[in-house]
């Protein structure tokens, strides 16, 4: 039926040029680069020099003023309450908390975007902010009386503040 055939071997010639591996290219460009530095910058010499003071020949200007520095105070940051968003949530078991805390931050003048329940272990009442709304994180918990502040974490809206409220906040 079908004919076994006994299969071919190759030889491998010797015609060919083997390339080196990318690191060896690398080094030799390294090692031909410094060389060609050496000798380019052998024959510069120190670009060192003494720096000195110029003297002083007026009279008038003989006994130098001091100066003091002054300081400018930074203006505080103003904060549009309404135009930050807030959400407050209730992690403690008082019914309706986060419905009275968001009342008072309306009051303020805070904009209020939404109240739940919220679910896990939080130490105790805490605003939580976005980077660029820590300012208004501190004013906002002086305003509501909360003492504590935090950087928002996942699944927190990045675009707000956030308050979690537990049972020290009634």
């Amino acid at each position: 039926m079908f004919a076994l055939r006994p299969r071919r071997t190759r030889t491998r010639t010797e015609r060919g040029v083997a390339f080196p591996s990318p690191l060896v290219m690398l080094s030799i460009i390294a090692i031909a680069m410094a060389g060609f530095t050496y000798v380019a910058t052998r024959d510069v010499g120190p670009v060192e020099r003494k720096v000195t003071t110029a003297a002083v020949t007026s009279p008038e200007t003989a006994e130098p003023t001091p100066v003091t520095p002054t300081r400018t105070a930074k203006p505080a940051p103003t904060i549009k309450r309404g135009e930050v968003y807030v959400e407050v949530f209730n992690n403690s078991g008082i019914s309706g908390l986060a419905a009275t805390i968001a009342a008072r931050a309306t009051q303020v003048g805070w904009q209020v975007v939404g109240e739940d329940n919220w679910y896990g272990a939080i130490p105790a009442s805490t605003v939580y902010y976005p980077a660029r709304l820590k300012s208004a994180a501190r004013q906002l918990s002086l305003d509501l009386g909360i003492g504590r502040t935090a950087p928002a974490v996942e699944p927190m809206k990045m675009d707000r503040l956030t308050i979690v409220l537990t049972g020290d906040a009634a």
